[in-house]
């Protein structure tokens, strides 16, 4: 990994570790001051980004630090249409938001996994967790360009918002096809640039870690999942997030084994 690929990702590590710790510390000081506790203190989004994407009575179902953690810009756990005894990974689980609702929906004969690189972060998942009484959820510390899982292990890859802020994503479709058990599929949802835009001019509408200038194109994204062996790809928008930048969900299907 170049020495700029490096820099790109520990500053993508370093905002989501402030931005975990931000709600920890914020829940801690507040319960800690003799008043009636107000909750975790939110991580600032604009409205294209964060729970308020996910539907109430999934929010209700959550501790508020999931919530107050959620960075996302969509809701990759509807996408993805889960089913019961399905197990499932989420790339960049962060609070664990996304973890927690398709553990729910999977139940308990299934399982959800959350990876992660940011210990703070893997820390409030697990404290969420917990609090949330979900037990059939387990968090792995790793990169998403190198999964910690055997290959074919997984019915479902979702993420959110998450894909575009690596500095490898060839690296990530081929591990994310290569958990994938026959047959499995992707639902993603993640920010994706209009196929005019070059990529100085997604820089200039955000900087890397704030989701925007390491966005793929359209184009791009398609011929990524595809050079990767997945058929059946879809990359749809659902609303804009900066001037031709769009919150887009992610569909793809790794092929059945054939004879």
């Amino acid at each position: 990994m170049s020495d700029q690929s490096t820099d790109l990702r520990e500053s993508v590590r370093l905002r989501y570790a402030a931005a975990a710790l931000q709600v920890t510390e914020g829940a801690s000081a507040c319960c800690g001051s003799g008043t009636a506790c107000c909750g975790p203190e939110p991580v600032e989004v604009d409205d294209n980004f964060g729970s308020t994407l996910y539907p109430a009575d999934d929010r209700d179902a959550l501790p508020a630090e999931a919530l107050a953690a959620s960075l996302g810009c969509g809701n990759p756990t509807a996408v993805a249409e889960l089913r019961a005894g399905e197990r499932v990974l989420d790339l960049g689980s962060g609070g664990g938001i996304d973890v927690l609702l398709s553990a729910r929906r999977v139940g308990p004969s299934g399982k959800a996994y959350g990876l992660d690189m940011t210990e703070e972060m893997l820390a409030l998942a697990v404290a969420n967790a917990e609090k949330a009484g979900v037990e059939n959820v387990e968090f792995l510390k790793g990169a998403i360009e190198a999964v910690p899982l055997p290959a074919n292990t997984i019915d479902v890859v979702i993420s959110n918002c998450v894909i575009n802020l690596s500095v490898d994503k060839p690296a990530v479709f081929a591990e994310t096809f290569r958990v994938l058990r026959p047959g499995g599929r992707i639902g993603v949802s993640d920010v994706v640039a209009d196929d005019t835009l070059t990529p100085a001019q997604r820089a200039e509408r955000g900087d890397y870690v704030g989701c925007i200038a390491g966005a793929l194109s359209f184009a791009e994204y398609r011929e990524g999942l595809e050079a990767a062996g997945f058929v059946d790809v879809e990359v749809t928008p659902t609303h804009a997030v900066a001037d031709g930048m769009h919150s887009a969900i992610v569909r793809a299907v790794k092929p059945t084994a054939t004879a």
